[in-house]
């Protein structure tokens, strides 16, 4: 969180675009880093992340504080913003060819995801997962969010989160799995 987030945000609110532009400088290396594990594509990632936080700040006399960080809002734009993309591509991604240099794994993912597993097979196998698995994975092992905020931004309850993770991480290691027997067949 920043340092003086809520009242950047306040200020945000009276009109004050150096306050927003704060926050902005603040969240966008993740909300990039999220937008562009979904889609793959440096290019079109930039534009969503554009629209995300044009989004932000023309709707941001509707944001509240309601026990959620600002970035849980932002990650709810974000998400929206990469549905619509999806709605009107209709196309499919390779998380194959993604530069690692944009992806920050947290400690988590290690203990979560077995640390001898390759990164570039799972990144691989993400693809395979439901879109609400992969959110939740991308949320909680790369961008390091709280269950608390990835229910914000997916607009369900924790304990919903903690199901869909624990059903997601069982998914991957079966896909993974597979893909192992796979190769030594």
């Amino acid at each position: 969180m920043l340092e003086d987030e809520n009242k950047l945000i306040k200020e945000a609110q009276k009109g004050e675009s150096d306050c927003f532009g704060r926050l902005y400088d603040h969240y966008i290396p993740q909300i990039y880093r999220f937008v562009l594990m979904k889609i793959n594509h440096h290019q079109e990632a930039e534009d969503l992340v554009h629209d995300v936080f044009l989004s932000a700040w023309q709707n941001i006399d509707s944001y509240s504080h309601q026990g959620f960080p600002f970035s849980s809002w932002l990650y709810q734009i974000a998400r929206n913003k990469v549905i619509d993309y999806y709605r009107l591509k209709k196309s499919t991604i390779q998380l194959d060819n993604i530069d690692e240099s944009f992806v920050k794994i947290a400690s988590a993912v290690e203990h979560n995801l077995d640390a001898n597993l390759d990164i570039g097979r799972i990144y691989g196998t993400l693809n395979q997962l439901t879109p609400d698995q992969k959110d939740v994975i991308i949320m909680r092992f790369i961008e390091d969010l709280s269950h608390q905020e990835i229910s914000a931004a997916m607009g369900r309850s924790e304990g919903a989160i903690r199901l869909l993770q624990h059903r997601a991480i069982n998914t991957l290691k079966d896909l993974l799995n597979n893909n192992e027997r796979g190769n030594i067949n």
